[in-house]
């Protein structure tokens, strides 16, 4: 932990919760916590030009008296304004006092959201300015950050202008010749500018230097695990074995022919000279788990443990269950699978243990746990893991102390384009599985507005009619002041109010803890709910082969890899599934971009083509494709950045392999720092 929050004027132990919310743990991770967009002040636009619920600034005077009116429920200020030939209607609630400061034939400008309102246009509870205060800001960029419910977006920006004014300047960790080869600003001033832009330009030059730091530091770390790992000795050389043959031959369906050649590809790792680095990258429903399994059963046949790690305990117990049965079905009674997961007693995980280490359990599926202090194993040549829980540098220095440098297979279902793959897994070997089952049927498709919602509630109604259940994905967990978007907390109301009273409606999201979202989506796949309202993090969740519909509230914040993982969650059984992607605005450009969506199943044409669409240039939305947990890189719309980035820590490693001069002080401490703390938890 660094420096206090608490340091800050206006910030108490109430606040400081606040902000515990949001991830922000101290200054250093104020400056870190960047906007999530920007309001930007521009002239005012003649009204016939306007769309919307976008955000229009009205420069003209009050033209009639200012009414207030008591409701039911509140106090409406009213007020009208010309602008050009439309008339503007002007709303505000619980602002009485507006009418003794507005003064009719008095200049203004209103600003906020604009809606159609018969020939006319209304804006709701707009912001007012003199034309001196308009003035000033015009063209500025004010920061608009993700919120949660008790703090704005101007609480934020006045904590943040504290920090800043305590930490900077800095000395700048990235090496003086690097920044002037790649023409990068200085750390203090964009740490400041990202937060404060001047304008677009000084905001784009803040971003490229605060990307570059992200993909530099993660590619520094890759190539230091692929210089100390790529040239190991396989000290646990294997023979193909009799009982991988008899389970491929006994399954009730035939390998595809991708399967047959990754498998391929795995047995000639584990049979080789060098230690197995591989990645199996394959869309969802592509079929790697089966490959996992069989790789288990080989390291077993051959005298080995092999330990799977999945990213969490309901996961883990999924994949569990489905070695169990595996084995069962093919007359491996005799290898000994085992389970274990953090939640178990004391009493179940010393049993586990002490079998472990004494080799009396050959393979063993369990989340992090596997890694804990007290557990040694026998003889461990391979483990798995699944790409939320990348088998990184702090893990494998774990087994190696309790068991050796395993072979290590690293599973994937994000789609990335091979060039970027490359990159980003660059100390791993790339297996791809480019062919999906032809038992899948291929889900079908729609994007729509806002509008269609009763309709899908309808369909939704009659799927779980049929037996069939439905996820509901929401970019936001609680409605948040300046974002517009669907939250988890309201739309699982709205669905109460709108359906049966019989159907059951769930809700998860990330702010949850770790048991109750293992409860949630346990209610979930053993079908004690209906319908399952959450954020992304049911991305990476349970199979539930009855789950049928999959619906995405403003699909528009999520980029297309993210929406394609989305899709993944249905699909999975026998039955037909849709997937309706919810537009919240009418813009042309997201249109077409989510129609990508709707014309393919194919997630490496889809990160393809986002990647052509989403260049570099792209304004605003600090990270979007949610591929990694990089805080404002994005792979897709930041490639180029990311090859450039690689090629200054291949660079620099070359000509310095331990980073030992003394100009390299203060990256070496940065790397240990995030070594030591886990942190390079980048998705994968």
């Amino acid at each position: 932990m660094g420096r206090s929050i608490r340091e800050l004027k206006g910030i108490g132990e109430k606040t400081e919760k606040l902000f515990l919310r949001l991830g922000v743990e101290d200054l250093d991770g104020l400056l870190a916590y960047y906007p999530r967009t920007y309001d930007v002040f521009r002239e005012p636009q003649p009204a016939d030009t306007w769309k919307e619920k976008e955000v229009q600034a009205v420069y003209a005077p009050i033209d009639a008296a200012v009414s207030v009116k008591q409701t039911r429920n509140s106090v409406v200020t009213a007020a009208s304004v010309r602008h050009g030939d439309s008339r503007i209607s002007l709303i505000w609630f619980r602002m009485p006092y507006l009418r003794s400061t507005l003064k009719k034939g008095q200049q203004y400008v209103f600003r906020g959201q604009v809606a159609r309102k018969g020939s006319g246009w209304e804006m709701e509870q707009p912001k007012i300015y003199t034309p001196r205060q308009y003035e000033q800001l015009l063209h500025s960029m004010q920061p608009v950050y993700g919120l949660t419910k008790g703090l704005t977006s101007q609480a934020v920006a006045k904590a943040v202008r504290q920090a800043l004014e305590k930490l900077l300047p800095v000395q700048d960790d990235l090496p003086e010749a690097i920044r002037k080869q790649y023409q990068l600003m200085d750390y203090s001033s964009a740490a400041a500018a990202i937060h404060f832009p001047e304008n677009t330009q000084q905001y784009q030059q803040a971003r490229r230097r605060l990307v570059f730091d992200e993909f530099f530091l993660f590619a520094l770390e890759i190539q230091r695990l692929k210089n100390k790992t790529g040239t190991q000795e396989n000290r646990y050389p294997m023979k193909p074995a009799a009982d991988t043959r008899r389970i491929i031959d006994g399954l009730p369906y035939r390998l595809t022919n991708a399967q047959m050649r990754v498998w391929g590809e795995i047995e000639e790792d584990l049979q080789g000279k060098g230690l197995m680095s591989r990645l199996i990258q394959g869309d969802v429903g592509s079929g790697k788990t089966i490959l996992a399994c069989l790789a288990m059963v080989m390291a077993a046949a051959n005298g080995y443990q092999a330990a799977f790690m999945a990213p969490t305990e309901v996961l883990a117990a999924q994949h569990y269950r489905g070695l169990l049965r595996l084995l069962e079905e093919h007359g491996l009674d005799h290898l000994q699978a085992e389970l274990l997961t953090g939640s178990q007693t004391q009493k179940e995980k010393r049993g586990i243990y002490g079998r472990l280490q004494e080799g009396e359990i050959h393979l063993i599926v369990g989340t992090h746990a596997l890694i804990q202090e007290n557990v040694c194993f026998h003889s461990l040549g391979l483990v798995i893991t699944d790409e939320q829980h990348r088998f990184g540098v702090k893990q494998r220095e774990s087994l190696s102390l309790r068991g050796g440098n395993p072979h290590v297979l690293v599973m994937s279902a994000t789609p990335i384009p091979r060039t970027l793959a490359m990159i980003v897994y660059g100390d791993l070997d790339i297996s791809i599985l480019d062919e999906l089952p032809a038992s899948r049927l291929p889900i079908k498709n729609c994007v729509v507005g806002t509008e269609y919602r009763p309709n899908a509630f309808r369909f939704m109604e009659k799927q779980i009619a049929q037996g069939r259940q439905v996820y509901v994905v929401c970019p936001m967990v609680e409605e948040s002041e300046g974002i517009d978007g669907e939250n988890v907390l309201d739309y699982a109301r709205r669905l109460r109010s709108a359906l049966p009273v019989h159907i059951r409606t769930g809700i998860l999201h990330g702010r949850m803890k770790a048991k109750e979202k293992q409860q949630v989506m346990e209610a979930f796949a053993g079908h004690e709910l209906d319908i399952l309202v959450s954020t992304t993090v049911v991305e990476v969740g349970v199979d539930v082969p009855n789950a049928s519909v999959m619906m995405v509230e403003n699909a528009e914040r999520f980029g297309l890899a993210q929406l394609h993982q989305l899709r993944g969650r249905v699909g999975r059984g026998e039955h037909q599934s849709y997937c309706i992607f919810v537009q919240g605005t009418q813009e042309k450009e997201i249109r077409k971009r989510l129609e990508i969506l709707n014309q393919s199943n194919d997630g490496f044409y889809i990160a393809s083509e986002d990647l052509k669409l989403r260049g570099p240039g792209d304004l605003f939305g600090v990270r979007q494709s949610g591929l990694m947990n990089f805080k404002i890189g994005d792979i897709y719309k930041d490639s180029e950045l990311l090859g450039q980035a690689s090629q200054a820590a291949r660079d620099l490693l070359d000509a310095d392999p331990g980073l030992e001069a003394s100009e390299y002080t203060k990256l070496r401490e940065k790397i240990q720092k995030i070594v030591e703390n886990n942190s390079f938890h980048t998705g994968l």
